[in-house]
């Protein structure tokens, strides 16, 4: 059996305490372990703040970009050992642990881009200069430049890979020391990451540090130039945003929890319209994609009243006929929940949701005697304003088709009870109708995705979270907001504004050529 090791202070270390295993998703064998004490966590800050940071920040963006794109390509050699590790540990098919692999080699590349493009800068300016004074000579401009703390990133199980990776790409990026901790069922997968990216000898010391296992009291330790980035649930978000030391220090946090996102049907689309099958197509893998288990997947179904039986008869069909199994198998399309755990909350909750519904397909009920396997379930609200569906999220293969009256303002209404989402889809051919509906969703929303018939089979789906686009999301999603080109260095960077006589501070702080 695998033992997943720590790498900080750039030395691999063994853990102590009581070891915590790890399953293969499918067959419930064990396949590595983890064990969490034994690490001096404010050393492996301080490390992280005297030894990584200023090296960083000794490079150039366009130099730190470089560090980037040397590391996708040292990611992406190893592709195909990291897609079966997936396999067995995360239960996912090849093509969903392509999403996962894939996800990482490419915002790596992404954010190499928008490195290189930035040159010798070392700073960003911020906007256009202002005139302060009743003469432009008292000049001012907006600075963003590196802060002097360490990142530290305690990341989901559902994303190994790519959500170690895309935290980790903005912060190094902006110049900031990383310490990843992965989510703990599938960390087999982000330790084999961490050992390329350490093998690949492209960091300098100190830049990036791996825990397998628990952060133990790494966060009483944190001081006021840190951050913490997290992706998980509200519970844990919550408890996180309350934390006596990080509130002391004014720790900065960016959060993303949970997110009961939508998809909105409009009363103008019918059957034969193309986007009614992108429509089908987009909400089908959604619920199947990862096992449900996606943090963009759609979790509430605005479809017209009149609407319902057709939506239902066609989803229930497309998601009937897939076969659930053992991933490693070519025809298999969804494979299991990536752990016990992951099993018991998923059939519980659905049951809690049947009780308001209809079972369409699927259900709680066990369909393998091993392995953590559900099958892919739709269910039909009886009353598509039922709290129920707008407050708990079913994180696996189950969404709910909620019927509404076709009107826009009554979708955008129902869209804002779940309280907050990390995106929001609408299918309609009607430009009066798309923009009264994004309108109204994006207060509640980080990103809306517009299918239409000019989009048809043109578009990514809505589920793939874009290097170039925001992500995250306001309320129940956690007020958190990640990526989004170089708007994700911001986080990392501190804003200050510079005043003074115009010739000085313009010369030196103000927009260049290629700033």
């Amino acid at each position: 059996m695998q033992t997943l090791t720590s790498y900080v202070q750039d030395r691999w270390i063994a853990g102590q305490g009581a070891a915590v295993p790890l399953y293969n998703a499918t067959t419930e064998q064990p396949l590595a372990e983890t064990r969490a004490g034994g690490i001096d966590f404010a050393a492996v800050l301080k490390h992280a703040r005297d030894v990584g940071g200023p090296a960083l920040r000794a490079l150039s963006f366009g130099e730190r970009a470089a560090l980037l794109m040397a590391l996708s390509k040292a990611i992406h050699a190893a592709r195909e050992e990291l897609i079966e590790l997936s396999v067995q540990n995360a239960g996912t098919t090849r093509s969903d642990a392509k999403f996962d692999i894939d996800g990482a080699i490419g915002t790596l590349a992404a954010y190499a881009g928008f490195g290189s493009a930035l040159g010798s800068r070392r700073f960003l300016v911020d906007g256009a200069g202002v005139q302060l004074g009743r003469t432009a000579r008292f000049w001012g401009e907006h600075v963003l430049v590196p802060r002097l703390g360490a990142a530290v990133h305690v990341n989901a199980f559902n994303f190994p890979a790519w959500n170690m990776m895309e935290k980790a790409a903005c912060a190094l990026l902006a110049g900031a020391p990383v310490i990843e901790k992965p989510g703990t069922p599938t960390a087999l997968v982000a330790w084999r990451v961490a050992e390329l990216v350490v093998q690949s000898g492209v960091l300098p010391a100190g830049a990036y540090q791996f825990v397998a296992g628990s952060v133990g009291d790494l966060l009483d330790h944190m001081g006021p130039q840190d951050s913490l980035a997290f992706t998980g649930s509200s519970a844990t978000a919550a408890k996180l945003r309350g934390h006596a030391n990080l509130v002391r220090q004014n720790v900065r946090i960016n959060l993303e929890a949970d997110s009961l996102n939508c998809a909105i049907l409009g009363s103008d689309v019918d059957s034969s319209a193309d986007v009614y099958g992108t429509f089908l197509s987009n909400v089908a893998l959604d619920i199947t994609q990862k096992t449900g288990q996606k943090c963009t997947a759609v979790r509430r179904i605005f479809v017209p009243k009149d609407r319902v039986g057709d939506v239902r008869a066609d989803l229930a069909a497309a998601l009937s006929k897939l076969k659930v199994g053992d991933p490693a198998e070519s025809d298999t399309r969804m494979g299991p929940l990536a752990s016990a755990s992951q099993l018991r909350d998923v059939r519980a909750g659905i049951d809690r949701l049947a009780a308001h519904a209809e079972v369409a397909c699927g259900g709680s009920k066990p369909i393998r005697e091993k392995g953590y396997f559900v099958a892919p379930t739709l269910l039909v609200a009886r009353d598509g304003r039922d709290a129920a569906f707008h407050a708990e999220e079913v994180f696996g293969p189950c969404a709910t088709i909620l019927p509404y009256d076709g009107e826009p303002a009554t979708a955008c209404e129902l869209a804002a009870l779940g309280g907050g989402g990390l995106v929001a889809s609408l299918y309609s051919n009607d430009a009066a109708t798309i923009e009264q509906v994004v309108l109204g969703l994006a207060p509640w929303h980080g990103r809306v995705w517009v299918g239409s018939d000019k989009l048809a089979d043109q578009g990514l789906p809505p589920g793939m979270v874009l290097p170039a686009s925001i992500h995250g999301g306001p309320g129940r999603a956690g007020g958190g907001e990640e990526l989004g080109g170089l708007r994700g260095l911001a986080f990392y960077l501190q804003r200050t504004a510079v005043q003074g006589f115009k010739g000085y501070v313009e010369s030196s702080f103000g927009c260049a050529p290629g700033a």
